[in-house]
């Protein structure tokens, strides 16, 4: 079975998809309800590798920049990235913590080509 991810939010109205059938791919048995859902099924595939690795390696960001074959700062964006999808703020972020995040988002952003020159210092100013 391919590793597609379901709609997350209503395509009509937008608001967030609820749970209601469960099946067997096995027996073909089916269960129909209100299911609860899992916070971490919204993610995409490179968060949910992201948060893979993590785990494995009991949230060693070391582990993590060297899995990705990244800086130990872009890891690290990566990992707040992560939790920021997720709507987890990192504890004791400050707000420097927070500034120098954003400020690795947007070099990474310029670095892809994602935004030019002129929109990346405005983003840096801002």
């Amino acid at each position: 079975m391919a590793d597609r991810q379901p709609p997350q939010n209503c395509p009509v109205c937008g608001d967030r998809l609820a749970i209601t059938r469960l099946g067997c791919d096995e027996c073909g048995t089916e269960l129909s309800g209100a299911f609860a859902g899992c916070a971490f099924c919204g993610l995409g595939v490179e968060d949910r590798e992201i948060l893979w690795v993590f785990l494995a390696s009991r949230g060693n960001i070391k582990e993590v920049e060297r899995h990705l074959g990244v800086s130990y700062p872009t890891a690290r964006a990566r990992v707040d990235a992560m939790l920021e999808s997720l709507g987890v703020e990192p504890v004791g972020a400050s707000d420097r913590d927070r500034r120098a995040a954003d400020r690795e988002k947007v070099l990474e952003a310029l670095a892809k080509g994602e935004m030019d020159i002129d929109q990346a210092e405005e983003a840096l100013r801002g």
